[in-house]
């Protein structure tokens, strides 16, 4: 089962599965922005589809815990947003 956590003394969203981490996806918060930066899936995890529920995942948490307005820089939470239109109110808090 996989799970998605934040680690905030790493600044990153962390994929965990069977107890160890297949993914993260790192953030900067810069005063009411959170600005992801980079993802990244294990190279033998990939090919899953875990990098979008790494990513739907930390969004939730995003919207679920804080007030904060997504920036993604990172091209595939950029590109995974654009797929999923119910996550882009995220883009203009």
């Amino acid at each position: 089962m996989a799970e998605v956590r934040q680690d905030t003394a790493e600044d990153r969203f962390e994929l965990v599965i069977d107890g160890q981490v297949a993914g993260f996806s790192a953030y900067q918060q810069q005063g009411d922005s959170i600005v992801f930066t980079h993802t990244e899936i294990s190279p033998d995890r990939q090919e899953h589809g875990l990098g979008g529920q790494l990513v739907q995942g930390s969004l939730d948490q995003v919207r679920d815990n804080t007030e904060l307005r997504v920036v993604a820089q990172c091209p595939f939470v950029a590109h995974w947003l654009t797929e999923h239109e119910d996550y882009q109110d995220l883009l203009t808090r």
